[in-house]
């Protein structure tokens, strides 16, 4: 008998091309692989709608967000009062079928006292105060650190809704003993979905560095500065792979012959970026979730180059050279762009890559539903 499940999307997970939407959208894709039916509901506030979400969910329900300024002086935190629908809950209780809500984000309906009778589970995608407490850091906008500081302050209180939660689904190690420890055995360590295909070796006259992040990001903004330092002393070139970049940022490149712009047109384009670089540097000032940066270029790029933040308690630092300095990133770069990719460094990082297999993160979930 086939089961169905209501998933409540933060976003439109359509295109894959961004780190929530990318483990939202290879969920449903295995869930749906493994037969179960999806109700799909999503919050849609300038992805549009997608025809591609009706191949893999048996219905899609589009809500739109409400980014009311008035909505930041409410006590419950801006990124779910803005997704508080009375349709989503209206089409919620017409059946009695599982919810897996997509992050703390989509949590408003577990508010109210309607669902309690249901099987629920939360997916979270990050230990939310704590990286708006990390956006708060990098924001040099003083308007900006304001609201990311009393955001922080927000989720930190409202974080305790997980309880009316049949389960929380974690992403990372490091973010399922957290859960764990306020939560007990609520938490299960679900390893965050992507695209898993085999990994391709695709070799490239031209060796280049790439970095690619969505820069408008302050965590981003920040580390492609300092990549920009790391590169300005070497005459190895980088590129710069992002669909949007400031007028401030570009200048900044332009300084540097070495370094250039790329706008990423789509996921081809990108996919093509990360097979034909030769080495990528990875950097972040926030140690949450996992990087889904980090997961693709393992399964279609070569050498990674990454801090702290990005591999520890990934269970993949034997695939990663370690760099926490300027001057450790640009040893470890020119190192790495003399020498070949081997099939030994292929062959371990499908060995590693196993765990995080998506057929298998979703029968984790098929068997809480029962």
């Amino acid at each position: 008998m086939l089961t169905t499940l209501h998933i409540v999307s933060f976003d439109v997970p359509y295109p894959p091309n961004y780190g929530g939407v990318i483990d939202v959208f290879y969920k449903l894709k295995s869930l749906q692989a493994l037969g179960i039916q999806i109700i799909l509901h999503t919050y849609e506030y300038g992805r549009g709608e997608q025809e591609e979400l009706n191949k893999y969910c048996k219905e899609v329900h589009y809500y739109k967000r409400n980014n009311s300024l008035k909505n930041i002086l409410s006590r419950k935190p801006f990124i779910v009062k803005t997704r508080s629908s009375e349709n989503l809950l209206n089409r919620l209780r017409k059946d009695h079928f599982p919810i897996l809500f997509e992050g703390l984000h989509t949590t408003f309906p577990l508010t109210t006292n309607l669902l309690k009778n249901r099987i629920t589970l939360v997916r979270t995608h990050n230990i939310e105060h704590d990286y708006y407490s990390g956006l708060a850091k990098s924001e040099s906008s003083k308007r900006k650190k304001v609201f990311f500081e009393t955001e922080a302050k927000k989720l930190s209180r409202y974080e305790r809704i997980l309880k009316k939660a049949n389960y929380i689904l974690t992403i990372s190690l490091f973010e399922h003993e957290y859960f764990k420890n306020k939560f007990g055995n609520k938490a299960i360590y679900t390893p965050v979905f992507f695209n898993h295909n085999e990994q391709l070796i695709k070799s490239t006259s031209e060796k280049f560095a790439l970095w690619h992040g969505d820069l408008r990001v302050s965590d981003n903004q920040k580390a492609l500065l300092f990549m920009i330092q790391v590169f300005k002393k070497l005459k190895s070139p980088l590129v710069v792979a992002s669909s949007s970049i400031s007028d401030e940022l570009l200048s900044k490149l332009m300084e540097h012959p070495n370094i250039r712009y790329e706008r990423v047109k789509d996921n081809e384009h990108m996919n093509q970026l990360l097979q034909s670089a030769h080495v990528h540097p990875l950097v972040s000032y926030q140690k949450t979730g996992i990087k889904l940066r980090l997961l693709n270029i393992l399964t279609q790029g070569k050498f990674i180059v990454a801090n702290n933040e990005i591999i520890d308690d990934t269970g993949l630092e034997n695939c990663c050279y370690k760099a926490n300095t300027l001057e450790e990133f640009r040893a470890q770069i020119t190192k790495l762009l003399a020498q070949e990719y081997t099939n030994q460094e292929f062959e371990q990082r499908k060995e590693l890559l196993k765990k995080f297999d998506p057929l298998e993160s979703a029968k984790k979930i098929i068997a809480l539903l029962k």
